[in-house]
């Protein structure tokens, strides 16, 4: 521990980052693009930014098993150096996968929440760092990021003498012209109502969160951001449960678009400034650059449907990824309808609707309801796309 604290003192008189009081708000010149990659790390978080002019930043970096595949991912891009590398607070599914980018990428700036952890972990991360001589900043709330002078990047919240290490998270606000991003690490809802109070948290997009989980993303926070586009990343079929309804049903009450890296894989968004895209990489390892535009439609189909066990099984048969929000299932005899949550079906998976007496909810499988609803002695199913166009039948 004292090696710790004499790590963290040397760190500090290191240097200073381009970490500066607020200035004015950036215009936005023609043709220029930003891209925030949400990268798939499980449970976890990782977001790399690509700015207008080339600048690069590196927001949390998974478990440390992710390391690898995220500094694949870096290079990919063509990243041989990170402007700034964030480490939001010291849980180590952000910072875990940090370790093998300090050891494989060259990096210009650290920014740290300054909360100090006992874990293996952490003190890894820390004395790399500082054996790297990478300067070491803790950041303040109100300040901003020099990353890009057509960027404005805000610290909404910082907080290096929290007790938990959630409430130490780093909160980020990057806004280009007309669209912003509100990247929220794990703050929680005391965290949201600190902010709500003191920062504009209106945001285009959201980075919800702590994964999803009911203890960030109040519905009074989610109202206040009022994201367009929601983004949870976490892992398939996680312990912890994660994404928590009620943080789903508050997003869907304030109309955004959710998107999650457990469905999708990694997410990317692309802006102008003006305008936005949200698309799925077909990721393949190094060198892969296609995009697939996550509200395209395919081949959707019904492939199966147990009327006894009430299980209707759907299929996304075509190349692309098919976005099922206000999608609905038909039982023809009873004339009852399922409308589909805003969930992408990706090429090849599938979605299972299940409903009676026994009906489950899992990351594959959506619950209609308890009833019975297919009758037994026979009963077709349709599948209705978001205009009300039959796209699939099942006798």
């Amino acid at each position: 521990m004292k090696k710790l604290l004499i790590i963290l003192m040397m760190l500090f008189l290191v240097g200073c980052t381009e970490v500066v009081q607020p200035t004015e708000t950036v215009t936005v010149p023609p043709g220029k693009e930003m891209r925030v990659h949400f990268i798939n790390v499980g449970q976890g978080d990782s977001i790399f930014i690509q700015s207008p002019n080339g600048k690069t930043m590196l927001i949390d970096g998974g478990v440390k098993g992710e390391g690898n595949n995220i500094v694949a991912y870096l290079r990919a891009q063509g990243v041989k150096q990170l402007d700034y590398v964030v480490a939001t607070h010291p849980d180590a599914d952000h910072i875990g996968g940090l370790i093998s980018v300090l050891n494989s990428i060259s990096i210009k700036n650290f920014i740290d929440s300054g909360k100090v952890h006992t874990s293996q972990t952490y003190e890894q991360m820390i004395t790399l760092v500082g054996d790297k001589g990478i300067p070491y900043t803790v950041p303040k709330t109100g300040e901003k990021v020099n990353l890009d002078e057509e960027l404005d990047i805000t610290v909404l919240s910082a907080d290096e003498h929290a007790t938990d290490n959630n409430e130490a998270s780093i909160v980020l606000k990057v806004t280009y012209g007309e669209v912003s991003f509100l990247l929220t690490g794990d703050a929680g809802v005391e965290m949201e109502k600190e902010m709500m109070v003191t920062q504009n948290v209106q945001a285009t997009i959201l980075k919800a969160g702590h994964h999803g989980s009911n203890t960030s993303s109040s519905l009074a926070f989610i109202q206040a951001v009022q994201p367009e586009a929601a983004i949870l990343s976490y892992g398939q079929d996680n312990k912890y449960g994660h994404p928590h309804i009620e943080v789903i049903e508050s997003l869907q009450a304030v109309g955004s678009q959710i998107y999650s890296t457990a469905e999708a894989g990694h997410i990317v968004v692309t802006t102008d400034g003006k305008a936005y895209s949200v698309n799925i990489p077909e990721w393949t390892g190094v060198g892969a650059t296609s995009a697939v535009p996550v509200q395209s439609t395919g081949k959707v189909e019904i492939i199966s449907k147990d009327v006894e066990a009430e299980l209707v099984k759907i299929k996304n048969n075509s190349s692309e990824a098919v976005n099922l929000n206000g999608w609905q299932l038909l039982s023809v005899e009873g004339n009852q309808l399922f409308t589909f949550p805003n969930i992408t079906l990706q090429p090849g998976k599938t979605i299972t609707v299940s409903s009676g007496p026994d009906a489950k909810e899992s990351s594959t499988v959506l619950k209609w309801t308890n009833k019975q609803i297919w009758l037994n002695s026979g009963d077709a199913a349709k599948l209705l796309n978001a205009k009300g166009d039959i796209v699939s039948e099942f006798e």
